[in-house]
């Protein structure tokens, strides 16, 4: 096998894609747990989107997080790209964490605060994306602007229960 800079380049965005839809799938396995059971008996807003939604959103949004990070690792080296990855690790680990706080551990009070780290890792790794690549820290905008509205909805739901 060559080890070419094509073979590079696309082998670092299938090295992307199975790192953000391993943590997809990893978040996936504990919400599982308990998202037919315990999370249908809380008391939820008015603006909770329908449970179907969740499935597709996300998906897109890791297949958007796969790419931006894919565009940073081929796009820059050094201190930069190792600052902007790392950022982006801390994320996805805290995105995980969330599906364990919220659904594995049933409290959507430690879910709460981990959700308000997460959406700050998010905007800060865009930040980081944005200065190596518009278009990988654009991509992030979906993900930042989808975790805002986790953040109100989880508050919503420690509230209300």
């Amino acid at each position: 096998m060559t080890n070419s800079p094509a073979t590079r380049y696309w082998g670092t965005l299938v090295a992307s894609l199975a790192v953000c839809f391993g943590a997809a799938a990893l978040g996936g396995l504990v919400t599982a747990t308990s998202v037919d059971g315990w999370y249908r008996t809380l008391a939820r807003p008015a603006f909770n989107p329908p449970d179907w939604i969740f499935a597709p959103v996300w998906n897109i949004l890791f297949l958007l997080m796969a790419v931006a990070a894919w565009r940073v690792a081929t796009r820059a080296t050094g201190a930069r790209r190792r600052a902007a990855l790392a950022l982006f690790a801390l994320q996805l680990a805290a995105n995980v964490l969330w599906s364990v706080l919220f659904f594995g551990l049933q409290s959507p009070a430690w879910a709460l605060a981990d959700i308000v780290v997460l959406a700050t890792l998010v905007v800060a790794t865009a930040r980081a994306f944005w200065h190596i690549d518009r278009v990988a820290g654009a991509l992030l905008v979906p993900y930042a602007a989808w975790v805002g509205f986790a953040v109100v909805l989880n508050a919503a739901i420690w509230w209300l229960n």
